[in-house]
């Protein structure tokens, strides 16, 4: 989710025109806040940004043992001292913290208060989480126990079509906590609610007036579909064993640096209709697996009862989306990615609620103040570009409800971990809006940080991954808010991952506003290495949010019309197809190997889908028309689609290979604005990227650390990609030594050893050194490509 830039102050890169014409409802978020990161950022330099792995490695926080072990160790009751609050191990990773070292005391003594609190009363942070086997429907001792919590509810029953929706005989009992329960027995030995019936809570609320409210921990909820704007209604699920899906593939290990498909199952159909749960595992889950990539992120899982919010506008936050099936459904899916090695993990929507009252959280809002409420009251609690309720995340029951929410999707549906959207949004209590970020440390912390939220992203994070290790955690935050991706153990909050949200609106002013000649190639090395020192970042040219109905997608901005008349390989490409297939594979490609420690691609982005995505609404006539993605355009062999799926899927074949994502040395030894050259070193990978519209470079010297003969590993150009052929593949590139020894500055940009390479324009190739007994004729070791192949031919005889 994003925003509208028209609200803000942009810097000149961005045009304030950009998405203006999106719904606000969904572009009211990333972009409610713009990034220009400063010098207090603690960014590694452009040049050479991570340290090789031959040199100094991460400063590593030196905590003192108690206060580590208060942080980490759940059993835990012990507090921690003054003299143990100096010991603050984000301030050992960035001494510019030092000044705002009270702040983070403050959050440090909160965190812990609230943790200690939650193991007192409810017996520990991962009990506290198993909020689902006590509120909502639940088996217990020959019946079915239903809680809810409701303290400003006069009186409540429970209705459904078990009882004919009359609640006279079902009325609940409310305990000291403004928690209401009743057991209903079993009938004839069977549960007195049958599987798959239609539930909901009554109660009346201050004024007299009873309302009909979806059950807060409604584990299934549907709509009648032929009846239009139809209200949802509560599912109580709860199948017998022979009709439960059973998992049968363990979890995949988590990969070394992730390669995300971002997909939503909906409109996943070639068709203009709802795609299902079990259609996207058997169709699409194998192109995934095809294209080389180890990470789906679904989107819109959680139940919304608006399609075209895109899944943002959360109704039934314990409920699959019943669009596309049945929790069963979903489980199949997930197993059968992890079957073909794929972790999935899920969109999570904590930063707000959908405002809908009849069939959203909403409802359970009948004015009560903020304690007796999920929502902050006023103001606060309502989000005026989202048109949303915002969590009162102090709130105990607050805290189970979402806490247990996510241990409910890793436990329930071996989920891999989670995105979580709109980070920005939680961490101030402004939520971004109007707010230009510059990278001064004061406008993180300062009264405007909402440390209620910071906290629960502390306790969020601390429960993640102690009940999955191996969970892999993203946050959706524009802000850069410094922490945010280290270890609670240090007082960081906890992610694992940051989406590097400003390199699409890089792409985008430079696509838009200007010229090939004015692309410069400094600004575009550092935009794509301007971030945070030991804080992991998932790259990306391109989401859902550049995909949507009002703006365009890169290959559309690229090829625009064309795209729709001349992509067949039948005839020549006019020159505004090969310029677009040239820059589509090389934008992708260097932000994929340049810009962070993962890489996220949008489906139908990697073959260069040409139509936005609009879903059904009232100004389109509720149409699913461009709700979909078109597979048989890169299915068809005659058209010029399928030569960006292919580069793609090489790209992500290289890191499979040479895991250079997952490299901390990253050098970027040459951003030549001249050649327009980019020369970089991603492990012990050269990259060579030219983006002159019209110059090749024959014997272009590129320099790189280690010694001895390289060959090409991967190129743009070859044929396989749609290129012209032009590059050797089986030329061998002896290296030369540059300068003196231990004396950098006489070395060739910085670096100890040169060769050459022939570079035409807009084309990029990778090289690798060949090792020594491959030299002499031998395998080769550690996934380096043969000899005489190249990683375009790997792929091309995998295809067949």
């Amino acid at each position: 989710m994003s925003s509208s830039l028209g609200l803000l102050a942009t810097p000149s890169f961005v045009s304030s025109s950009t998405r203006t014409d999106r719904q606000n409802w969904h572009f009211a978020k990333d972009l409610s806040a713009v990034v220009a990161f400063g010098s207090q950022n603690l960014l590694g330099y452009n040049r050479i940004l991570f340290p090789s792995r031959n040199s100094s490695k991460y400063v590593k926080a030196e905590l003192n043992s108690t206060i580590s072990a208060v942080l980490t160790d759940d059993n835990s009751t012990t507090a921690a001292t003054n003299q143990e609050m100096e010991h603050i191990g984000i301030l050992s990773i960035d001494p510019g913290l030092e000044p705002y070292k009270d702040h983070f005391k403050y959050r440090l003594t909160r965190y812990l208060d609230q943790k200690k609190l939650i193991e007192k009363y409810e017996g520990g942070l991962e009990e506290f989480a198993r909020g689902y086997s006590k509120f909502g429907f639940n088996r217990e001792q020959g019946g079915i126990v239903y809680r809810e919590w409701a303290p400003a509810a006069q009186e409540a029953q429970v209705i459904g079509d078990f009882n004919g929706w009359d609640g006279s005989n079902h009325n609940m009992v409310k305990n000291e906590f403004g928690v209401w329960s009743i057991k209903i027995p079993d009938s004839g030995g069977s549960p007195a609610i049958p599987h798959n019936s239609r539930v909901k809570f009554r109660f009346k609320h201050g004024d007299g007036v009873w309302v009909d409210r979806i059950p807060a921990w409604i584990k299934y909820a549907t709509v009648d579909p032929t009846r239009f704007a139809a209200p949802y209604d509560g599912v109580y699920w709860d199948p017998p064993l022979s009709e439960r899906y059973h998992f049968k593939h363990p979890r995949p290990p988590k990969p070394m640096a992730p390669r995300i498909y971002e997909a939503h199952v909906g409109m996943s159909s070639s068709e203009p209709c709802v795609n299902s749960y079990k259609s996207f595992a058997d169709d699409v889950l194998p192109r995934i697996r095809e294209n080389n990539y180890n990470t789906v992120q679904l989107m819109a899982v959680m139940e919304h009862s608006y399609y075209a919010s895109f899944g943002y506008h959360v109704t039934n936050f314990f409920a699959v989306s019943s669009r596309s099936g049945t929790p069963e459904d979903l489980k199949y899916l997930i197993d059968k990615a992890h079957s073909l090695g794929l972790q999935i993990l899920m969109d999570v929507v904590h930063s707000h609620a959908s405002n809908n009252v009849t069939d959203g959280l909403n409802g359970f809002d009948v004015g009560q103040t903020s304690q007796d409420s999920y929502f902050h009251t006023g103001d606060r609690g309502y989000h005026k570009l989202w048109d949303s309720r915002l969590f009162n995340y102090a709130n105990w029951e607050v805290l189970r409800f979402l806490l247990s929410n996510l241990r409910w999707w890793l436990e329930e549906f071996n989920f891999d971990g989670f995105r979580f959207d709109g980070v920005t949004s939680m961490l101030y209590h402004h939520h971004g809006i109007n707010m230009a970020f510059t990278g001064n440390y004061n406008e993180y912390f300062s009264e405007g940080t909402d440390v209620d939220a910071v906290v629960y992203l502390m306790l969020a994070n601390s429960l993640i991954h102690k009940v999955l290790p191996d969970a892999s955690v993203i946050a959706e935050d524009v802000s850069g808010m410094p922490g945010l991706c280290r270890p609670v153990s240090e007082v960081g909050i906890g992610f694992d991952y940051r989406l590097a949200m400003a390199i699409p609106d890089k792409w985008i002013d430079f696509l838009k506003n200007k010229n090939d000649e004015e692309w410069s190639m400094e600004e575009t090395s550092w935009s794509l290495t301007n971030r945070r020192y030991s804080e992991k970042c998932i790259s990306y040219a391109e989401s859902h949010d550049q995909a949507i109905v009002g703006d365009k997608t890169i290959a559309f901005l690229l090829m625009d019309k064309e795209m729709y008349s001349a992509m067949s390989c039948l005839t020549d490409a006019p020159p505004a197809i090969e310029r677009g297939i040239a820059l589509h594979k090389m934008i992708h490609f260097i932000t994929m190997a340049l810009g962070g420690d993962g890489y996220l691609n949008f489906m139908g982005n990697e073959f260069g889908h040409p139509e936005w995505i609009d879903f059904p609404r009232e100004g389109n006539d509720w149409s699913y028309e461009k709700c979909r993605r078109q597979w048989n355009l890169v299915d068809a062999e005659h058209l010029r689609y399928k030569f960006m799926n292919a580069f793609d899927r090489a790209m992500n074949l290289l890191d499979e290979k040479f895991s250079f994502l997952s490299s901390t040395k990253l050098i970027v030894s040459s951003s030549n604005e001249e050649d327009k050259v980019i020369v970089f070193e991603r492990g012990d990978l050269v990259f060579v990227f030219n983006f002159h519209p019209e110059n090749s470079y024959d014997g272009y010297k590129v320099g790189c650390d280690l010694p001895g003969k390289y060959r090409v590993a991967l190129d743009s150009d070859s044929r396989e990609f749609g290129g012209l052929g032009r590059v050797g593949h089986d030329i061998d590139h002896f290296t030369s030594p540059e300068g003196r020894p231990g004396v950098p500055e006489t070395n060739f940009n910085n670096r100890p050893n040169s060769f050459k390479v022939l570079s035409p324009p807009r084309t990029c190739a990778v090289y690798y050194r060949v090792e020594k007994e491959e030299s002499e004729g031998g395998e080769s070791g550690g996934g380096v490509v043969g000899t005489n192949e190249t990683l375009a031919a790997d792929i091309v005889e995998d295809d067949h």
